[in-house]
Formats: C-alpha cells, structure tokens, sequence
C-alpha cells in the first residue's frame, strides 16, 4: 500500500519542479548582501519558510533539524546541546529549529511520531537522524559521521561543493541574467502564491516554450495545488475501488510529492493497461503532466515512456 506521508513529502514539489530556480534565486540574494544575516548557523523554521530554509540551504550545507515542542521536557534539555554543537560549526552547517506544536503539518510530513527529533537534510533528502536526548558527546559523534559523509560526497562531486567564505569564484563567461517572469515565480513560490507563480511560468513559455525551467516549474506548481487538500487517509480508503480513476491518478500525484517518482509512474501505468477510451487518455495525458516536473535527463523517464509505449501500443 503506498505511504503518501514519508519524509520528504513536504519538499517533494520544490524537488520536482522549483527547487532549482528557489536555490538560484536564493543564491543571488546572497550574493548581493541585503539578506546575508539570513546565514546565520541557528535559524526558527516555519511552514512558511521551510522551502527556503531548510531545502535550498541544504543543497549547500547540511541542515539539521530539530523538531521540538515545549511541551516535551526532552526538548530543553537536547535544543541547548545541538545550538552548541551545530553552532561551533559555523557556516558548515545549520540548525533548523521546528516547533512542531506550531507548525504540525511539517512534523506529519517528516512523520514525528515523538519529540524530541532530530533530522539530517542534505541536497533535499532526508539523510540521518535520532529520536531521543542524546549526551553532548554522542551528539558530537553523530555530527562528526554526518559531515564526514558530505566530505566524501564533495570529494565525489567537486564541482558541487560551494566556494568557501570569501573565496572569489574562478572568472569565466557570466551567467546572462535570470529572466524576469522566472524571478516573478520564485518569488511567488517563496511567497505561497501558487497561481501567480504559474501565470509567470506560463508567460515564459509563451516567449520561449521549450524552457525546461518553466516547464518543471508550472508542472510543479500544479502538482501542489492538485494535491492541497488532499486527505491521504481518504485516498487510501477510495483506492479500494480499483474503478476510482481520479483516486489512482490523486495517489500518483501524492506519489509524486512523497519521493516516490518510479511508484507514481507505474501505477499510471497500470491504469492505462486495464483501461480504455476516455478513461485511458486522461490517465496517459496526466502521466505526460508529471513527465515534465523532472529535467528530461531523468533516468525514471526513459522507464517509463518505454513502459508506457508498451501499454498502449
């Protein structure tokens, strides 16, 4: 049965359509100092600005969450250590610290089943992490793992690790300047206006429709809007009925949010194989809507367009 509320959930948009564009946009109000303060190694994380806080800063640095409640004596005594901890790292890291008593619907998308907990976020993923009161020292070792591990990733991957702090990039040809409507949509995403977000990204395609950016960006979008006031419990209970289309193809789009791109894919798959007529044309039509939330170098895409070709044909 399919999990619609695995970590990952709430930033599977950003991950599938905006993340891109929030990471550059973030980066060039960085660089232009206005919002350098936000750098700051402990930063107060909300609903409202998780995207940004928490995902667009981990695709640089690991983010460690901790995910607290006043209400939980364990809370006071593991916050204070992981603010020293983190913070003695600087720039190297940053805590991100939820209140899971005001923002619940981030503790139901990470599924904390107790506080305190303790999450890892690095390049958009859920990486490690503890759900108890760990003594400084273990706390210490924990971090110690974990950033010996993004070591080694940036030791794979030189060219993702970012520039040290005031280290000048090497000079090559200039990045020519972000287009205007994408600007407008990054900014609407941060803001929550999701319509206005896809009326920009469908002003750029108009200008320019084979913008990859755009096109990930408006399937993104509307991804989430498709899926905001969706029940997962709900959809669950309605896929029982396997004649539930708009059930199959909502669990596909929560499929979709949740990381779980191959099992979105293949459950319209099916649904086109054991269907006809108008019913497998919408199915086809809404599988070909998630294609474009992924770059088109995705490998999960040459699955599927190969399993798809071989349901209809």
């Amino acid at each position: 049965m399919a999990d619609f509320s695995r970590p990952g959930s709430l930033y599977g948009a950003i991950d599938l359509g905006a993340r891109k564009q929030a990471l550059d946009a973030q980066t060039r109000r960085e660089a232009t100092g206005p919002q350098a303060a936000s750098s700051a190694s402990v930063v107060d994380v909300t609903e409202e600005t998780f995207s940004t806080d928490v995902i667009d800063r981990s695709m640089t640095v690991p983010v460690i969450l901790d995910l607290w409640s006043p209400r939980a004596p364990g809370s006071a005594q593991l916050s204070p250590v992981l603010e020293k901890v983190v913070g003695g790292l600087g720039n190297r890291a940053v805590l991100a610290k939820i209140n899971v008593d005001a923002s619940p619907q981030i503790a139901q998308a990470l599924r904390v089943q107790a506080v305190p907990t303790v999450l890892a976020i690095f390049q958009g993923q859920a990486v490690t992490g503890f759900q108890q009161v760990l003594p400084e020292q273990e706390v210490r070792r924990w971090l110690d793992e974990l950033m010996g591990a993004v070591e080694q990733f940036y030791q794979a991957n030189p060219d993702a690790r970012p520039p040290a702090d005031g280290q000048e990039e090497a000079e090559g040809p200039q990045e020519p300047p972000a287009d205007p409507d994408l600007v407008a949509a990054e900014e609407a995403i941060e803001q929550g206006d999701l319509d206005a977000a896809a009326a920009a990204y469908e002003r750029l395609l108009a200008r320019v429709p084979g913008n990859e950016d755009a096109k990930m960006g408006l399937a993104g979008v509307r991804l989430i809007s498709r899926t905001a006031d969706a029940d997962p419990a709900d959809v669950q209970r309605r896929l029982q009925d396997p004649a539930d289309l708009d059930a199959q193809l909502l669990a596909a789009d929560l499929e979709m949010l949740s990381g779980s791109v191959d099992e979105a894919f293949d459950r319209i798959i099916a649904v086109v194989k054991r269907t006809s007529g108008d019913d497998r044309d919408r199915a086809r039509r809404h599988l070909l809507g998630l294609f474009e939330a992924l770059p088109g170098e995705d490998p999960s895409l040459a699955r599927a367009r190969r399993a798809l070709s071989n349901a209809l044909f």
